[in-house]
């Protein structure tokens, strides 16, 4: 994936995350780690959990340097 589609899919994911309830700064967190899965966030989010549970919830087992 070239840089400028990884910024993009990351603007993407953001902006979902955004949309969701997640602030500006937990959004592009999140969104700049592509071990989580934004659409089961928002998910929870809407089931009513808080973004910040929520990203606790799903936080990734293995760090970023060791994922897949």
């Amino acid at each position: 994936m070239s840089l400028q589609e990884t910024i993009g899919l990351a603007h993407w994911r953001a902006e979902h995350l955004r949309a969701a309830g997640f602030d500006h700064a937990l959004a592009r967190r999140v969104a700049l780690d592509r071990r989580y899965d934004i659409h089961a966030l928002i998910e929870l989010v809407e089931r009513g959990c808080p973004p910040a549970l929520a990203v606790r919830i799903l936080a990734p087992l293995e760090p970023e340097d060791e994922a897949c």
